[in-house]
Parts: C-alpha cells; sequence; structure tokens
C-alpha cells in the first residue's frame, strides 16, 4: 500500500515563498496523476494544481503564476513552490498521487491523499 507524508507548512508573511513536499512509500510501480489540492476554512476543498503522466500541468486561475508543481521520481516525492503568497492563500494543503503498486506479485491502483499541512499566510 502506498503512504503520502506531507510537510514544509507554517506561518509565512505575505508576498513570502513556501514550499510543501510530499513523499510517497509504498512498493510504487507508477505515478499516473499528482495534484496538490486546498481547502480553506468554511470552504471547499479545490485543486491547487495537478499534472497527468505526459501531460502539462493544471493550475487554478488563482494561483497561476505563483505556484509551480515539481516531482522527484527517484524518491517519489512531489513539490508545490508556493511563491508571492497571498491571505487568501491561507488553507490546509493536500496532496494526491494516483498510480499503481505491486504486492505478492500482484499490481493494484492506489489513490492516496497527505495528511494535510497548514499554511499561514499573515503579518
Amino acid at each position: 500500500q502506498v503512504q503520502l507524508v506531507e510537510s514544509g507548512g507554517g506561518l509565512v508573511q505575505p508576498g513570502g515563498s513556501q514550499r510543501l513536499s510530499c513523499a510517497a512509500s509504498g512498493s510504487i510501480f507508477t505515478i499516473k496523476a499528482m495534484g496538490w489540492y486546498r481547502q480553506a476554512p468554511g470552504k471547499e476543498r479545490e485543486l491547487v494544481a495537478a499534472v497527468t503522466s505526459g501531460d502539462s500541468t493544471n493550475y487554478a486561475d488563482s494561483v497561476k503564476g505563483r505556484f509551480s508543481l515539481s516531482r522527484d521520481n527517484a524518491k517519489n516525492t512531489v513539490f508545490l513552490q508556493m511563491n508571492s503568497l497571498k491571505p487568501e492563500d491561507t488553507a490546509v494543503y493536500y496532496c494526491n498521487l494516483r498510480g499503481m503498486y505491486i504486492l505478492a506479485e500482484k499490481y493494484y491502483s492506489f489513490d492516496a491523499w497527505g495528511q494535510g499541512t497548514l499554511v499561514t499566510v499573515s503579518s
């Protein structure tokens, strides 16, 4: 099975930068899609950035030009670089990975979520 561990949240001033990390563990065979989502207080969870294998990354309009999704294939880790942060970016951020893992020589699909990490943008 696959587990995700997020890190990098915290308090940052408006205009500042923060990088979130999401490390996947388990017998991963392939990652087909990855993404970052966020949920602000009193609001529904929304997509921040997502990419499927072989396709370009899609970003929410509110973060285009400021946020960047990247990955380290060797470490099964996905990152979210956030620049020019605004108070409205304050939320719990979740990573999501979908793909295939191997168990006892059989392949299974997975759809895993991180535990969430709080990013607070405030002076």
